[in-house]
C-alpha cells in the first residue's frame, strides 16, 4: 500500500509553552506557511507528491513516557497526511539505559545509552523513523541520521514532588536526582540539601518518593503532562531552576537520504521549536558539554529575536555562572557559541574541567 502526500498543507500550531512573560521568556506563535526559517528551510519537495510504504514503523523507547511521545507523532502525522489507523506502527525497542537502571548514566556511558539501539534500527532498516525526547539525544549525532521535525515545545518547567518549593524543604532533605545539573542546582540554592541518586521512569521514582527513599524528586513538567499528571508537582521558574537544554521538545528521526520520509516529516515540523532547540544545541557543542557537565540553558522566540539563557555549574552548585544574550534569530547559533566561550572564560579551572571545550 501506498500514501501520496499534499504538497499544500495549512494549519495553526499550537504556541510554545511554559515560558514567563514576567521573567523575559516569551512564547511565540506561528502559523505553517510561516514555519519556514531562514536558518532552516524545509526539505524540497521534487514533485507535488511523494510515496512512501505503509505502514510505516515509528521506533521508541518503551517506557511510558516514550510511547505517549510516540502517540503524539502518530496523532500529528495522521492530522497533516489524512491517515488511517493503521498506517503508523509503534515499534518499541528496548535501550541500554532502560536495561541498566541502578547507575547514573555518567558512570555507564551517557546519553547514547537511549539512542544507540533506535540508532541502529533506523540504519539497518528495521524502523522507518524514530522519536526522542531531545534533551536525551546527544549533540553529535551519526551522519546516516537526521533529526527531520520537532513537535511544539511542551511546557519547559521543572516540577518539585513533595513540597511545595525547594526554600520549603525540610533542613537536610534527601532529594532525588541522577541529574549532574539538577543535583548542582539544588546544591547552589541549598547545600544543605542531600542528593540521593533516582534513575528509571516516572512511576519508579515516584513509588521510591512514597517509599522514603527521598523527601522530593524534580521531574520535567512536559513528561508529566504527556502522562496525563498536570497537577502533579509544584513548578518552579527557569528563573529560579534554568532547565536542561532542549527539555520538552521532541524530535524525530530518520534517514538523512530518505527524501521520502523528510518530506512527510516535514509537515509536522514547527520550525520555532526547531529554532530555539538548535540553539540550545549549539551551545552545548561550543562548550563541549556532555552527560558529566551540569548546564541550563532556555532558548525563547518572540518575533525575529532569539533569547538564550545558559547556566554552567560546578558539582557541589559552589560555583554557577550565568548570562543572556539576545539576537537576531538568524544569528542565534553564531551568539550561542560566543556566549559558551563567555561562560567557560568566567568559569575557574575546575569547572571549565567538566567541559572538552
Amino acid at each position: 500500500m501506498r500514501l501520496l502526500l499534499a504538497r499544500e498543507l495549512v494549519r495553526e500550531d499550537a504556541p510554545i509553552r511554559g515560558d514567563e512573560r514576567g521573567g523575559g521568556l516569551v512564547a511565540a506563535r506561528f502559523k505553517a506557511k510561516d514555519q519556514v526559517h531562514p536558518r532552516f528551510p524545509a526539505t524540497p519537495q521534487a514533485a507535488s507528491t511523494s510515496a512512501v510504504n505503509l505502514p510505516l514503523r515509528l521506533g521508541t523507547r518503551g517506557s511510558p513516557l516514550a510511547l505517549a511521545q510516540a502517540r503524539l507523532v502518530v496523532e500529528a502525522l495522521r492530522a497533516a497526511h489524512g491517515l488511517g489507523e493503521d498506517a503508523i506502527a509503534i515499534i518499541p525497542i528496548r535501550t541500554t539505559g532502560d536495561a541498566i537502571q541502578d547507575r547514573p548514566l555518567a558512570e555507564i556511558g551517557g546519553k547514547a545509552l537511549w539512542t544507540k539501539e533506535l540508532d541502529r534500527a533506523l540504519i539497518d532498516g528495521a524502523i522507518d523513523f524514530a522519536v526522542h525526547s531531545m534533551k536525551d539525544v546527544e549533540t553529535l549525532r551519526p551522519g546516516e541520521l537526521v533529526i527531520a521535525a520537532m513537535l511544539p515545545r511542551a511546557d519547559v518547567h521543572e516540577r518539585l514532588i513533595g513540597a511545595e518549593s525547594i526554600e520549603a524543604l525540610p533542613q537536610d532533605a534527601r532529594v532525588g536526582t541522577s541529574s549532574p545539573r539538577r543535583a548542582a542546582q539544588l546544591r547552589a540554592m541549598r547545600p544543605d540539601l542531600r542528593i540521593v541518586s533516582f534513575r528509571g521512569n516516572v512511576a519508579t521514582r515516584i513509588a521510591r518518593l512514597d517509599k522514603g527513599e527521598a523527601e522530593a524528586t524534580l521531574l520535567a513538567a512536559a513528561g508529566l503532562d504527556r502522562l496525563g499528571e498536570r497537577d502533579l508537582g509544584a513548578p518552579i521558574s527557569p528563573a529560579q531552576m534554568l532547565p536542561a537544554p532542549q527539555q520538552g521538545a521532541i524530535g524525530i528521526e530518520t534517514l538523512a537520504d530518505s527524501a521520502e520520509m523528510r518530506a512527510l516529516l516535514a509537515a509536522i515540523d514547527h520550525a520555532p521549536t526547531r529554532l530555539c532547540v538548535e540553539t540550545e544545541r549549539a551551545l552545548l557543542l561550543a562548550l563541549g558539554a556532555d552527560c558529566h557537565s551540569p548546564v541550563a540553558a532556555l532558548a525563547t522566540l518572540d518575533g525575529e529575536i532569539l533569547t538564550l539563557d545558559a547556566e554552567i555549574l560546578n558539582e557541589d552548585g559552589s560555583e554557577t555562572h550565568r548570562r543572556r544574550i539576545s539576537a537576531p534569530s538568524e544569528t542565534a547559533a553564531d551568539e550561542a557559541a560566543i556566549l559558551a566561550r563567555a561562560l567557560l572564560d568566567s568559569a575557574s579551572p575546575g569547572l571549565r574541567a567538566l567541559f572538552r571545550e
